[in-house]
């Protein structure tokens, strides 16, 4: 079987105008600069087409209306537009780009209504870092015009290695999602390195628990939360936005759907989770009085106050997280195994036991989270020697 021959001939000014219209657009390939190509429409009308291939795909490029520019004029641009092809830049996207992103503000802003609200469940901290720390500086500017030197630049002026990361993942986020948009030709992050961190593994020793514990019962409403945080090891996020109609005699339930009519995040695995609220909790819940929705309130921001806690103790960097993870080490520490760590802080392993094993538990859950509360509360009140208990095994 014959392959099509493409439709290819030496262009002249005289055959550009003498080529007749015929049912459908065809295009004439001129065979005497490549890629450059003359459309002819049912309608007579008549375009120089640059039509290249980039990253494997085809890209087409308009050139203008034959009736607008010479034929002469139209191969010097084809021909130094393939030159840019050949350096590795995308002509057509970068026209669409100056044409369509506007300022990185607008372009952040499209980001967050067309995308990140409805794909990222963490979206809103991830905005906070933009409008924090890209749109100061970025904000006004054209989105295109944006370089990489820029981008390091900014990333080099931020104290904390962790910090300037997360703000160069949030902004090279920001600007994959123009690129496949075609608002942006290139993501500027790209070839910027991120910075060396250390792999953070912060629990509270024995001796801070009581000093945070303290510090939390001095900081009003924020630091009920964080008591809430420790003993139950669940992430901050959820915490904060606990409401009274998801508990129920003592147990509290984790939709893994969010519902944004409701305030609920969602969990991060999308799993639901059942938790049991030691009677810690329970006396903490029941002396707070926010109304019928959240147990503390509208959702609190725990990262400052414990920034402020941490400064006025003088002790190395904590997060909340590290809250979450005092516990769960807790868990392994009095015995009761990283199975059980697994289940109550609702880490999904995955396998074939996920599908299978539907025992919940939850005799052996509120167990451990009732013996975890007690030696975490012994060292609170300054025990240092807590009663030891006798972990879970197999029954």
């Amino acid at each position: 079987m014959s392959r099509a021959v493409p439709n290819k001939k030496k262009l002249t000014s005289l055959t550009v105008t003498k080529l007749r219209p015929i049912a459908k657009p065809y295009l004439v390939w001129d065979s005497y600069q490549r890629g450059l190509a003359l459309q002819i429409q049912p309608s007579g009308y008549r375009s120089f087409k640059l039509i290249y291939r980039f990253h494997n795909r085809p890209r087409w490029y308009h050139i203008g209306a034959a009736d607008a520019i010479a034929l002469a004029d139209a191969r010097k641009l084809a021909a130094e537009l393939m030159l840019e092809v050949i350096r590795g830049k995308d002509p057509a996207a970068e026209r669409r780009a100056a044409r369509g992103a506007g300022t990185f503000a607008e372009m952040a802003s499209r980001y967050v209504e067309e995308y990140a609200k409805k794909r990222n469940k963490s979206w809103q901290q991830a905005d906070h870092i933009v409008r924090r720390h890209l749109l100061p500086a970025w904000g006004a500017l054209r989105a295109n015009t944006i370089t990489r030197a820029d981008v390091r630049s900014l990333i080099s002026k931020i104290n904390g290695p962790v910090l300037a990361n997360q703000v160069l993942a949030s902004a090279s986020a920001l600007f994959t999602w123009a690129t496949k948009q075609e608002l942006l030709a290139n993501n500027p992050c790209r070839g910027v390195e991120r910075n060396a961190t250390v792999s953070r593994e912060r629990v509270l020793s024995d001796s801070e628990v009581p000093l945070f514990w303290q510090a939390f019962s001095e900081a009003g409403l924020p630091g009920m939360a964080l008591k809430a945080l420790l003993l139950t090891g669940q992430r901050p996020g959820e915490v904060t936005h606990m409401r009274h109609d998801q508990i129920t005699d003592g147990w509290w339930t984790l939709p893994g759907a969010p519902d944004a009519e409701r305030g609920w995040p969602g969990t991060k695995n999308g799993a639901t989770h059942r938790v049991w609220l030691p009677q810690p909790v329970r006396d903490i819940i029941a002396g707070l009085n926010y109304g019928d929705d959240f147990v503390f309130g509208q959702p609190l921001a725990l990262d400052a106050i414990m920034r402020t806690i941490r400064k006025r103790l003088a002790v190395p960097r904590a997060t909340p997280h590290d809250l979450r993870r005092t516990h769960g080490s807790t868990i392994t520490r009095l015995g009761f195994g990283r199975e059980a760590m697994n289940r109550i802080q609702n880490h999904r392993e995955g396998g074939i036991a996920d599908v299978y094993d539907r025992h919940e538990y939850s005799d052996e859950n509120k167990r451990v989270m009732e013996a975890v509360a007690v030696h975490l509360l012994a060292l609170a009140q300054g025990d240092t020697a807590p009663s030891n208990v006798i972990g879970l095994r197999k029954l």
